[in-house]
């Protein structure tokens, strides 16, 4: 988990969502890409909101998620919206 709360954005309590969800390493969360891993967190955590998945793509990018582009986050806005409405 120590390696998790090493990324931007991934606090304690996100990186212990994360390793239930069993994304353990910076690695397996690259891996996954943030869509994926959001996806797997919305299982554990039916309150995972809109900022969790820019901070995890933030994280992946090795940044704060208020510097993702504009682009980024308007794509992760549409793919958050998408499966609030499934």
């Amino acid at each position: 988990m120590n390696d998790l709360t090493e990324l931007p954005n991934i606090g304690k309590t996100l990186a212990e969502k994360l390793v239930q969800a069993g994304i353990t390493t910076p690695d397996d969360l690259k891996s996954a890409g943030s869509e994926n891993t959001f996806i797997k967190l919305k299982t554990i955590d039916s309150n995972a909101c809109l900022n969790m998945l820019y901070a995890l793509e933030g994280a992946i990018q090795g940044i704060r998620w208020h510097s993702l582009d504009k682009n980024t986050m308007s794509e992760l806005k549409e793919f958050y919206d998408h499966l609030n409405k499934l």
